[in-house]
């Protein structure tokens, strides 16, 4: 038999061996909408990373913003580095709970493929003008389904896209490895969102109410170590992620608190009006102008009969940053002309 091909079945040997009755095995996914020939050295949720981790889409989240639209500074988080973080965090909660952390790994890291650029204010953009409305969790179901390798998709098993889909706060995951990245969104983007704001010099760590810090700890090291903690202790062996109800209303409160005090304050987000419309017009534009799209979102229309604005929306929401304020120059503003 050949060498190779057993890798992967001693892999998949190991995880019965080891994880927890409450994990996803690899082994028993119920699999892929088309049916591949499996990988002879990497399990079906290795695999599914790996596609995940090469997509063009990955590598765009590291120029569209998580909270700070074009801060001045190369230590703020964008949503790539978020998305790392939250990977990071769901691998420690499933290997000590001995659930699949590659499993877990896969749907953090395309939690947010769909994700718009300028954040959630380029989501609130589209969400507004697009027919049918916009949510990124949705829209990283299309990334993965149809948008990427030119409308082929990536082919990801029914636990990844199950994952992803539900990451959102009423979500329900089917998998505990989907439930521990459900919570991992949050615990990372509040705690990090904290640090940047404090970097950002929008909110000082004392000036953060002690009725939450008291409990969750007063600096970005203890309170992502109580959280980790908790959701462990409170997880361990029990057939779900759940956390010490002290603990997650704190946790609540806080999130509450960041929306007060960076999500909507005026000096963090002063540029998220006209990032909001600089999309719509994009959007606007595109619409009456289809065939300044790129040719495989042409064709898409052809070819699968989409509508226009589906493949417009479509192609905004992939868009950087950088790259939604280059088009909005190109088409929008006048150049200099010479005849020199």
């Amino acid at each position: 038999m050949d060498y190779s091909f057993n890798v992967r079945q001693r892999l998949e040997q190991r995880e019965h061996q080891i994880l927890s009755p409450y994990a996803a095995f690899s082994d028993l996914s119920i699999g892929r909408a088309v049916i591949e020939e499996p990988c002879d050295i990497r399990t079906i949720w290795q695999l599914d990373r790996d596609r995940i981790l090469h997509c063009k889409a990955f590598r765009r989240l590291k120029h569209k913003t998580q909270v700070f639209l074009s801060p001045e500074g190369d230590h703020y988080r964008t949503r790539l580095t978020h998305t790392l973080e939250v990977a990071q965090i769901a691998r420690t909660i499933a290997k000590a709970l001995l659930l699949n952390e590659e499993l877990a790994e896969a749907i953090a890291l395309g939690h947010d493929l769909g994700h718009t650029p300028f954040g959630h204010a380029g989501e609130r953009a589209l969400n507004r003008i697009c027919p049918g409305g916009f949510q990124h969790h949705l829209q990283s179901i299309r990334v993965v389904e149809i948008l990427e390798k030119h409308g082929k998709g990536l082919n990801l098993t029914e636990e990844v896209r199950d994952g992803i889909r539900n990451h959102q706060t009423e979500g329900n995951p089917s998998t505990l490895e989907g439930k521990i990245v459900r919570l991992c969104d949050k615990i990372a983007y509040i705690n990090h969102d904290i640090d940047d704001a404090i970097r950002a010099q929008i909110i000082k760590e004392e000036e953060i109410p002690r009725e939450f810090t008291d409990i969750l700890g007063h600096s970005l090291g203890e309170r992502l170590d109580t959280l980790t903690h908790d959701i462990i202790e409170n997880s361990d062996n029990r057939g779900d992620i759940t956390m010490t109800p002290a603990i997650e209303s704190a946790m609540r409160s806080l999130r509450g608190y960041m929306f007060e005090s960076v999500y909507t304050n005026k000096k963090a987000k002063s540029q998220e009006e006209q990032a909001e419309r600089l999309l719509e017009q994009l959007f606007l534009y595109y619409e009456k102008h289809l065939d300044y799209l790129p040719e495989e979102y042409r064709l898409r229309m052809e070819q699968l009969s989409e509508p226009p604005y589906r493949v417009v929306c479509d192609y905004i929401a992939g868009m950087t940053d950088n790259y939604a304020v280059s088009k909005f120059k190109e088409l929008m503003i006048p150049s200099a002309w010479s005849v020199y």
